[in-house]
């Protein structure tokens, strides 16, 4: 998702978008933690999405 489709998304979507990343993000932790997991750049990339996501909510809640 790019940031300019991030930056459109209302502050609702945005919450619900966090915390489902969120819930993948903890699955794919602990997939890797049992086994590793096919492709391990999804963690990481995984945990930027959630801050990017995390950065517009605030931005938005401080420009009301």
């Amino acid at each position: 998702m790019k940031n300019s489709e991030i930056r459109a998304l209302t502050v609702e979507e945005l919450t619900e978008k966090t915390s489902t990343e969120t819930e993948s993000y903890s699955k794919l932790k602990f997939a890797q933690a049992i086994s590793p997991i096919e492709n391990p750049m999804k963690i990481k990339e995984s945990r930027r999405f959630i801050a990017r996501l995390k950065t517009e909510l605030r931005a938005k809640e401080l420009a009301n």
